[in-house]
């Protein structure tokens, strides 16, 4: 390891043994049980700072281990002055997750956030599907549910309120966030969909997926329309993201319906739609169209961060301040 491998390393594990000491001592305040409790030794403190702190390892989910994750934290997180807020963001068909957690890490870091990149492997029925998460329920399993027991998870691990926070998808994610924020948009302070090759829109005219007359049936629970409402939402695609052959349904195609192609035939203009749709529902969106762009989520990053940034800012000026 190179000197400067070990000065990094001593200070993550000398921000994350301030963390530590913090939550016991919460620990030893709310619980006589967790007062009793050892310190955690040299080993596993150590260990911590190393793979829970800034890029962590990749960890399984509690509540389903085909599906896992892995994490950004900021090295001060037991020393910010303000709360830290989660963004998600949610890989595409190439599940590019590590690749996402990267690119948001200096993000996270000067903006007081932790990241989470799910996983959602292709297949987990054992029959090769690429496809299933996009729609948020394959099966007997709810994708929706898995990340929300993934935000749960850490939360409770680094001791941060994560009733709500923000959330990103590009591509296959841009479907998945999509649908997401349909169905829990109480659940987030931002959204931002990116390049969906396709898009379920606010029609009620129209059954799942093209549309949501069904909603409620199939998910038990109305579409929350006052909450969509109150959500800053942003969509984004390169202006030359222009290939059709991935995104064009075919009939006796897996995800074929009426409707299904009439939202346009580029991505464009799939997103334009969508636009449309949720802003004669009465919901605000803010549209990118990013230049000499294609099919490509890593070079609109800095596009979506833009938006987050100022939604946190105008979020944090109407808290109040928690410095001393």
């Amino acid at each position: 390891m190179s000197p400067h491998q070990h000065l990094r390393c001593g200070l993550k594990q000398a921000a994350f043994e301030f963390y530590l000491w913090v939550m016991v001592c919460m620990s030893d305040v709310l619980s006589e049980n967790a007062a009793r409790a050892p310190s955690p030794s040299f080993g596993e403190k150590r260990a911590a700072a190393i793979y829970d702190l800034g890029h962590s390892t990749i960890f399984a989910s509690r509540i389903d281990p085909r599906f896992s994750y892995c994490t950004y934290a900021p090295p001060h997180l037991g020393e910010s002055k303000r709360p830290m807020q989660l963004v998600v963001v949610v890989h595409g068909t190439g599940r590019a997750f590590t690749e996402y957690r990267d690119a948001f890490a200096a993000f996270a870091r000067w903006n007081d956030c932790i990241v989470l990149c799910p996983l959602f492997p292709a297949g987990p029925q054992g029959d090769g599907n690429r496809d299933g998460f996009k729609h948020l329920r394959e099966a007997d399993i709810r994708y929706d549910q898995i990340l929300l027991s993934m935000v749960d998870e850490i939360a409770a691990k680094f001791g941060c309120d994560f009733s709500k926070f923000a959330l990103f998808g590009y591509s296959g994610g841009g479907q998945f966030v999509n649908r997401f924020g349909l169905l829990h948009p109480e659940r987030l302070w931002a959204l931002s969909i990116g390049a969906p090759g396709s898009v379920t829109l606010i029609d009620f005219d129209q059954d799942w997926w093209v549309g949501v007359r069904d909603f409620e049936k199939r998910f038990g629970k109305a579409l929350n329309l006052p909450a969509l409402k109150a959500l800053p939402v942003h969509m984004v695609v390169g202006k030359a993201d222009m290939e059709t052959w991935e995104i064009t349904h075919r009939e006796g195609g897996k995800f074929y319906m009426a409707g299904a192609n009439d939202a346009g035939r580029t991505r464009p203009e799939r997103l334009e739609t969508l636009r449309k749709s949720f802003v004669q529902a009465g919901v605000n969106v803010t549209l990118d169209l990013v230049d000499n762009v294609p099919h490509d989520g890593l070079a609109c990053v800095d596009t979506v961060q833009d938006f987050l940034a100022a939604v946190l800012g105008e979020m944090r000026g109407k808290a109040p301040s928690t410095a001393p």
